[in-house]
């Protein structure tokens, strides 16, 4: 039978708010990242004194508050109202080539402007204009960088644009999941860079369990979610990385199972029956999300899980491991039919490491019973779904 929409939101629930268990969500505090937003802030400060800031680039793993502290920042820099000091936010996922970083630039800044017909060159030579004739000092909060395509460029553009103003500066404040995304840029951008570097560490359990009990106080109604559920959706959290995202996601969907059910309180029942919901949720995002060549790679594993390596038989105890050298073959061959050039070995070898940090496929070195030194791999999910899920992606 039909529900109506009036049927569907007269149902009781056991969320007060739902929104503050969104990752997109800034609490008022955040819990374990004191010592994190006071660095930042020491670090962009001179802006509004009229100085240019050094540059600052934030590493961190997903879900250890990188966004959510430099957004905490940017929300108490604006408080001080100064006219010549801004910080401008770029979801680098969205605008992930120079072009629309500084079409986004544009639009915070002369929206009158802020057309796609009008050339790169054109917002650059309109930006300096405006800093030259303000004097400000623009702070670019460049999250997500390493999506940047032409990474190289932009930094390259942003850092040399200092030396086009007579008054103001631009500083970036680079946040990635990547130490090493830096390893793309060219020595002279690099060169041209002059930052501050800081890493957050993952929550630990305790942590991420007093950052649920903040939520779960503000989203939830009173004695809605059991403490036995808190404590386990932060230990399983804490073992996946200390990743708060994850924790939030378990408990939201661990309560939605509870709404469907009508169970009325959140147990530690509802957090397990969660978890292999979570994770194929995540799953599908980051692979919907990697590079296309990582992309392929990971294809081309899920490919060869489901017709079987032509020398699976060489490898001791099995298990559904491939060698590395036959994904590598397979590669090569998926690249070509998705209409790109294949990279040399030496990148496929990045690929791995990248797709195993996620999580997403699992490698060890090969031990006795193989003649040579090889790696094998091991895909962490079902090929099956891995391969629609890319074709869909790289085909549309």
């Amino acid at each position: 039978m039909l529900s109506s929409f009036q049927e569907i939101l007269s149902r009781s629930s056991i969320f007060r708010d739902r929104n503050v268990l969104s990752p997109h969500y800034i609490p008022s505090t955040l819990p374990h990242r004191e010592k994190e937003i006071s660095a930042v802030m020491s670090v962009i400060s001179p802006a509004l004194k009229g100085e240019k800031p050094r540059s600052l680039f934030i590493y961190g793993k997903t879900g250890t508050g990188k966004t959510s502290c430099v957004k905490h920042v940017m929300e108490r820099f604006e408080e001080m109202k100064n006219d010549t000091a801004k910080m401008c936010y770029v979801n680098c996922r969205i605008y992930n080539t120079r072009y629309r970083v500084f079409h986004k630039l544009m639009k915070d800044n002369l929206p009158d402007y802020a057309k796609t017909g009008y050339g790169f060159s054109f917002f650059y030579e309109k930006i300096i204009d405006l800093m030259n004739s303000n004097g400000a000092n623009i702070i670019m909060v460049l999250d997500e960088v390493d999506m940047v395509k032409d990474l190289d460029d932009l930094v390259y553009t942003l850092t040399r644009a200092n030396d086009d103003l007579k008054a103001g500066g631009i500083s970036i404040v680079g946040i990635s999941n990547k130490l090493s995304f830096k390893d793309r840029l060219d020595p002279r951008s690099k060169s041209t860079l002059y930052e501050t570097e800081m890493v957050f560490p993952p929550y630990t359990s305790n942590q991420l369990r007093s950052i649920l009990e903040q939520r779960v106080k503000l989203g939830f109604s009173e004695g809605a979610v059991d403490e036995s559920a808190i404590n386990l959706a932060a230990a399983m959290s804490a073992q996946d990385n200390g990743d708060a995202r994850y924790a939030l996601k378990l408990i939201m969907r661990a309560a939605e199972i509870v709404d469907e059910e009508g169970a009325g309180v959140v147990s530690e029942k509802h957090v397990n029956a969660a978890r292999k919901s979570v994770d194929e949720d995540i799953s599908i995002e980051a692979i919907s999300t990697l590079p296309q060549h990582q992309q392929i790679v990971l294809y081309s594993i899920a490919s060869l899980s489901m017709d079987g390596g032509r020398y699976s038989k060489l490898i001791e105890n099995n298990e559904n491991y491939l060698l590395s050298g036959e994904v590598y073959e397979n590669y090569l061959r998926d690249a070509k039919n998705f209409k790109k050039d294949p990279r040399s070995s030496r990148w496929y070898r990045e690929y791995l490491n990248e797709l195993e940090m996620l999580g997403l496929i699992n490698t060890v070195e090969s031990g006795k019973g193989m003649r040579g030194h090889t790696r094998l791999i091991k895909l962490a999910y079902p090929p099956v779904k891995i391969k629609s899920i890319i074709e869909k992606n790289m085909l549309e």
